[in-house]
């Protein structure tokens, strides 16, 4: 019997907001424990939640981006659990009638197509967190209680793990070109729980699925998905039941470890939340957040690969992430040449950012215009390809245009005929054999001619022209 993958995902995004959900608690990274916090955040008697106007705004703006149909009137109730990060005993989120339902994303595996169904995108606080190195006892940080987040819930649509790695990489272009999280997984900004089945192929039933919590990498993602299938495989084949249970994923093992077993809705005795008016937004002001939308992702490479002709493997690397687009757009505004643009960007634009260690292109000193000027310098002849890798490398370092650092070093291309004749000559006389064996078929001297050629002018020998010469040289 052949067994088929049923993955469902939810990931959780906190939000670029200032302050918390339910207070005016600042929310930065890896600042001292307990530096941020308040009666709110701990749960204390008597204090009230006040719910942030932005973060509402930015789970909007998901669903938006996602299709979703936006409920004008949602609820938020309280979700109990006890757990030592969680003060109050239970956690503010939203279950029968979340602020956006029923969306899809786009996705593409191996050239193929199709969309995974969202079925909902609710808000809710964060718990806090426990440190477990630094005393005999673990010890607790209020900092992240109360941080605002969304959580996004696919269907289950996903039959492999390259389709989930996929809908994850989607859904984090989308925040990131929103501007609504860093989806910094390291630092637990994006962070994401799998649940996966098994059932016959041909069957529609669901069998009993798993949930692998907490992921924070993506290679991750698809190993504990592969894993666990694996593992439910040979449960079912050796006639076993699955136990709907939670697990948490070793990296530095490759497998997964058990947690717990898994709650359901009832568990939790969800119940609307006394100290919390419903929200309503109104159509009106929905319609607003639609028009400030930013061009996405799947229609921005679908323009890029129209508009600009340029590769579909280009378009998906360009439109990566939002800034190196900008920039590539601004680049083709300067110079008019997209094919050039996109194979600067893409190779010694992004090398650049590796080196650097940096996200964003726009942090470079080489602006998209001065990328584009001397792309126009390559294209007009006044420099050449070869030399043109070094003058960027100086653009960068000593932060100069291209036309001052080109005149500085002395690489300007070199295209007058009887200055190219006389040192193409020279090495013509210099190689007699070379030269037979070129006019005996033996084309690939071409290059070791033309790497001599260059040598003599530093690189600033305008290609084209010497070929020409050489090869009239040569045949006599």
């Amino acid at each position: 019997m052949e067994y088929e993958m049923v993955i469902g995902l939810e990931v959780h995004a906190q939000l670029l907001t200032k302050t918390k959900l339910f207070c005016g608690c600042t929310t930065p990274f890896g600042d001292p424990s307990n530096t941020h916090g308040c009666p709110v955040c701990a749960g204390l008697p008597g204090a009230l939640p006040a719910l942030n106007r932005s973060a509402v705004e930015m789970a909007v703006r998901t669903g938006l981006s996602l299709g979703c149909a936006i409920n004008t009137k949602s609820i938020f109730a309280r979700k109990h659990y006890f757990y030592p990060d969680l003060p109050k005993g239970y956690q503010i989120s939203q279950l029968d009638i979340p602020i956006c339902v029923a969306g899809t994303l786009p996705i593409v595996v191996d050239g193929r197509e199709s969309s995974v169904r969202v079925n909902r995108v609710h808000m809710e606080e964060d718990a806090g967190k426990l440190v477990h190195d630094q005393d005999a006892d673990s010890l607790f940080d209020v900092n992240r209680c109360g941080s605002p987040l969304i959580e996004i819930v696919s269907e289950p649509d996903m039959r492999s793990p390259q389709e989930a790695y996929a809908y994850l990489m989607g859904l984090k272009q989308i925040l990131e070109y929103l501007g609504v999280c860093d989806c910094n997984m390291e630092e637990g900004s994006l962070r994401c729980d799998a649940n996966i089945s098994l059932r016959p192929k041909g069957e529609s039933k669901l069998g009993t699925k798993t949930e692998i919590k907490n992921m924070n990498s993506f290679r991750n993602l698809e190993k504990a998905l592969e894993y666990e299938a694996k593992r439910q495989e040979e449960v079912l084949r050796s006639g076993g039941h699955v136990v709907q249970q939670t697990f948490l994923w070793n990296p530095n093992e490759n497998r997964s470890v058990p947690m717990r077993t898994k709650e359901d809705a009832d568990d939790y005795r969800y119940f609307p939340d006394p100290d919390l008016t419903p929200l309503v937004v109104e159509s009106a002001w929905v319609d607003k957040m639609r028009e400030t939308l930013p061009e996405l992702p799947s229609p921005r490479r679908r323009r890029f690969e129209g508009g600009y002709k340029i590769t579909a493997y280009a378009a998906d690397v360009l439109t990566g992430s939002r800034p190196l687009a900008d920039y590539f757009e601004r680049c083709v505004s300067s110079c008019g040449d997209a094919k050039s643009a996109a194979n600067w960007v893409m190779t010694d634009i992004m090398r650049m950012m590796n080196d650097a260690k940096i996200e964003s292109p726009f942090e470079l000193k080489t602006k998209p215009e001065r990328l584009g000027e001397l792309i126009m310098l390559i294209n007009n002849g006044g420099v050449s390809a070869k030399a043109a890798k070094r003058v960027l490398d100086l653009m960068e370092s000593e932060d100069k245009e291209p036309g001052a650092v080109i005149k500085e070093q002395g690489l300007e291309q070199v295209s007058d005929t009887s200055a190219l004749e006389g040192v193409v000559k020279s090495v013509v006389d210099a190689h007699p054999a070379e030269v037979q064996r070129y006019k005996d078929g033996d084309k690939k001297l071409s290059g070791f001619f033309m790497g001599q050629v260059m040598k003599a002018f530093k690189g600033a020998a305008n290609p084209k022209e010497a070929m020409a010469i050489l090869d009239r040289l040569i045949r006599g």
